[in-house]
This record gives C-alpha cells, structure tokens and sequence, in this order.
C-alpha cells in the first residue's frame, strides 16, 4: 500500500496531542479495521456538529479544538484520525451548487454567494475497495430537524442537505458509502491524496468578500444552524421548487 495514503500534513496534522489524546482516551486503536472506521465516523459525525469554520484549509487539530465543521473541514478531521489510525484515505474534490445551502446562508446574502460551492468526500480503503464518505457532515440533530419539518419529502436540496432518502438517507457506518450532500454536486475535480494538494489549486471567497464571510456571514451561518438544531428551520422563499436540485445530478461512480 503507497505511503502517500497515509502521510502526515500540514493541514492533515494527525500527531498533534489534542487528536492523539482523542484517539487514546476513546481506545480506537485495539478496534479491528472496520471498527476503527466506524468509531471515527461517528464521532466527526455527531460530536462535531454542523457549522462553519474560519476557512476550509484549516488543520485537523483546529476543526477538533473548533468542535465543528462542514464538509470540507469535517473530511480533514475525519482523513486525520483514519491515517493516525492506519487507515488508507484520500480527498476527493467536488462543487455543489449553492442552493444545498440555502436556508443557511440568510437570504438578503444568498445572492452574493457563489454559485457553486467548493465540497469534498473521504474515500477510504477497506477490503481491498474504495468506500466514499460523505454522511457525517450533518449531525443527527440538523438531520433530525430537518426530517421533522419535512415528513412527506424524499429529496431535499437545500438546509445543506442534499438527498433523494431524506426520512433514511444512508448516513450510517456499515462498511458502504455513506451520503448527505450528493444530490447537490454539479462538478468532479477527481481524487487527490491530500486536502493540502487540493486547496493548492481550488479556494474559495478570497479578498474582501472572503473576510466578510470569515468576519459575518458565517457566524450568522452557525446561528441560523444552531436554530435549525432546535427544530426552527427557516422557511425558503418561491416553495417547493426551491428545495429542490437546480440541475440533474452528475453520474457519480463508486470508488475504484
């Protein structure tokens, strides 16, 4: 197995103590392969909410010392406990649609948004296969809100959610892939061993609209989450339609 899967890097900063202790005081390491996997999943799942962080390309040890993440950031702590664990990982490097986001970014900002958004999955090695991972962005409690408000849908794209099985969409580890977000991705970037190579090419929100996001919007973001979380979900302007994907979902391939 190449080295490159799993090597330490900047942002992928596994030895540092805060991820070590995680690691030791949860006991992950006596677990065989596919339960350290699980264990780790779930706990970037559920112990580290849904919210949005200073910058994608932050470490690891920041997202754990954060306490939340999205997408981007919750996948960085997640390649950083599997490779601290031994486990063979890599980034695959995606854009979504900006309107998976609506209902979280406020709606007198939604027009600056982009209109598409950098996103990103784990792929991960077990049984000689690659399994993708994207379930764990949202915590049981944005999902179970979102499940509540919404009881007679099946797809959803929007919340930052984007599933066709809202009321059972497969967010559980059992040794397949895991999604919550695919429903909303209209570009492939491919695969990359490290977040370090991808972010070297792809950023988001740079300038002066990047510190008002970092300096604003994304706390206003993580508020409207918390709300969320409590069972206010906000509602989307233009109905139905709206919750919807705007354009037909790439075909998207299992690892390989």
């Amino acid at each position: 197995m190449s080295q490159r899967y799993f090597a330490e890097t900047p942002i992928l900063d596994f030895r540092s103590g805060a991820i070590q202790a995680i690691i030791a005081e949860r006991g992950w390491v006596s677990l065989e392969p596919a339960a350290r996997i699980g264990a780790a999943y779930d706990f970037v799942r559920n112990d580290i909410l849904f919210g949005y962080n200073s910058d994608d390309a932050i470490p690891a040890s920041s997202v754990l010392a954060d306490g939340y993440g999205q997408c981007n950031t919750k996948g960085t702590l997640l390649m950083a406990l599997l490779r601290a664990l031994e486990i063979p990982c890599r980034f695959h490097g995606f854009t979504i649609d900006k309107g998976l986001q609506r209902g979280v970014v406020p709606e007198v900002v939604y027009p600056l948004a982009p209109r598409s958004i950098i996103h990103s999955w784990v792929e991960v090695l077990i049984d000689g296969k690659w399994v993708n991972l994207e379930g764990f962005i949202l915590d049981q409690g944005v999902l179970g809100a979102l499940q509540e408000t919404f009881p007679e849908r099946s797809s959803l794209c929007a919340y930052g959610a984007g599933t066709d099985c809202l009321q059972d969409p497969s967010v559980e580890w059992s040794g397949q892939s895991t999604y919550i977000q695919k429903t909303g991705i209209n570009h492939d970037f491919g695969v990359f061993d490290t977040p370090d190579d991808f972010y070297t090419e792809h950023r988001q929100l740079s300038g002066l609209r990047g510190l008002f996001y970092r300096s604003v919007i994304r706390h206003w973001m993580n508020r409207r989450v918390a709300r969320i979380r409590q069972g206010h979900v906000p509602t989307i302007p233009g109905g139905g339609d709206n919750l919807l994907p705007k354009q037909a979902s790439i075909i998207l391939k299992e690892a390989v």
